[in-house]
């Protein structure tokens, strides 16, 4: 029997699709980022692009998906009909099984350090060994592959109970847990003494740290903190009711992803501020900076534990939602082969995922134009897939759908002004194209 699945209630799709926003971009990726790029200036910046273009091309995706009420391929099928428009789903579930071969290696890492802070083995190092803990743990083949497995079985086991089962359940459990845990930490964060300095990092704009960097990385942090671009939104708002007002459901999916990164920054910043550390340290900020900043706290290995939980809840929201997109467009509306096909796929993506695993320890001399294999698919990813797939799907919305299509989704369960569809069309034809074209640009090298 053939039917198509929707969400329970509206807040269960609001917290399902603001876990797949946030994940490793708000909590992981935007204070690195933030602190390599003027703290307070580049959040601003961040924040200005994420309600100009984020937000706008976030309405695109729902309006795609709950237009047709279909998966990622046969969305654009349905909008398109004697074209090859489906093929920006295509790339979206390609895109997606690339991603989490290699997210599901990061998600095993968090794995492997929650594993250590709860059994004791986090915590008394130097910097310099935490540093070293963290290349010893991510160049052994047995650890690696384990906690990759153990990421991947959990992922596959929520995906497989299908949208209100599994997705919604579970995104209603993690999601306010997530904001608890949070709430602790910042607690604990500013409360330091020195955590001020940390504040102002993150609040007061330095005009003089701005460069053209500023912001083409902002602009791009705020496209791929949203997961627009890959189709995900598209599947996830597939699943939800005609009567639901998509206006407001992805004006609540942007404000929670900004309160998150907000929140990540302030839990973040004023610790390290605090003891004396900098905040430009890059993608080693989470596994090294933060377990040595934790370590000079009282009761540091709980905060740090907790902390390594609310990372894994971010992670594994976003991971749900990539392998769904994969599962949704091969059961289509055949409920009966979901938890079969999520096993196959997930279990795939896992032996693909393995040479990625082991790209920091046996396979690390292999290298493909002068990245490891991890980096490399990376490298697809953020600066191909992602904002190649955001690039067609502006165009697609701002071209190809017929605009009564647009305005009847855009204002179905809403009583919004005339004026507000017409600026969001015009962003979506004049602005948006171009802005995710520079960042495409910039993300190859060229400028």
């Amino acid at each position: 029997m053939k039917q198509h699945e929707q969400w329970s209630s509206k807040i269960g799709f609001i917290l399902a699709a603001a876990g797949s926003a946030i994940g490793l971009g708000a909590i992981w990726k935007f204070p690195y980022m933030a602190g390599t790029n003027g703290g307070g200036i580049f959040f601003l910046i961040f924040l200005l692009f994420t309600l100009l273009i984020g937000a706008p091309m976030l309405l695109a995706e729902f309006i795609i998906g709950r237009s047709t009420q279909k998966d990622a391929i046969r969305s654009y099928k349905d909008l398109a009909k004697n074209s090859k428009w489906h093929y920006i789903g295509v790339l979206g579930v390609i895109t997606s099984f690339i991603l989490l071969s290699f997210y599901s290696v990061v998600g095993g890492w968090i794995v492997a350090y929650l594993g250590k802070s709860l059994t004791g083995s986090l915590s008394n190092f130097t910097l310099a060994e935490y540093s070293g803990l963290f290349e010893q743990t991510i160049s052994s083949s047995y650890q690696v592959l384990i906690a990759q497995f153990i990421f991947i079985l959990i992922t596959i086991y929520v995906v497989q109970l299908g949208v209100q089962s599994g997705l919604e359940k579970a995104s209603k459990i993690l999601m306010p847990l997530l904001f608890i845990l949070f709430l602790v930490l910042l607690v604990r964060s500013i409360t330091l003494e020195g955590a001020l300095e940390g504040v102002l990092f993150l609040l007061k704009p330095n005009l003089s740290l701005i460069t053209t960097n500023t912001f083409l990385t902002a602009l791009g942090m705020a496209l791929f903190s949203l997961s627009v671009g890959i189709s995900i939104m598209v599947t996830y708002s597939s699943y939800l009711s005609k009567k639901e007002n998509l206006i407001r459901s992805a004006g609540s999916v942007v404000g929670l992803n900004i309160f998150i990164s907000f929140l990540s920054g302030l839990v973040i910043f004023p610790a390290v501020f605090a003891l004396g550390l900098q905040p430009d340290e890059g993608p080693g900020l989470v596994f090294v900076i933060l377990p040595a900043v934790f370590d000079q706290l009282p009761f540091g290995a709980i905060f740090l534990a907790l902390f390594l939980v609310l990372l894994l809840f971010a992670t594994l929201t976003s991971a749900f939602s990539i392998l769904e997109i994969i599962v949704a467009v091969i059961v289509k509306d055949n409920q009966e082969k979901r938890k079969k096909v999520s096993w196959i796929i997930g279990l795939i993506i896992f032996i693909i995922g393995i040479p990625s695993a082991l790209s920091f320890g046996v396979l690390s001399d292999i290298a493909i134009f002068g990245r490891n294999i991890f980096d490399s698919l990376d490298f697809i990813v953020s600066n191909i897939g992602l904002p190649l797939g955001s690039l067609l799907i502006s165009i697609f919305v701002g071209y190809r759908i017929p605009k009564d299509i647009l305005e009847d989704e855009f204002f179905q369960g809403s009583t919004v002004k005339k004026s507000l569809f017409k600026t969001w069309y015009y962003l979506m034809r004049y602005v948006i194209p171009v802005a995710i074209l520079l960042v495409f640009i910039r993300s190859l090298g060229f400028i």
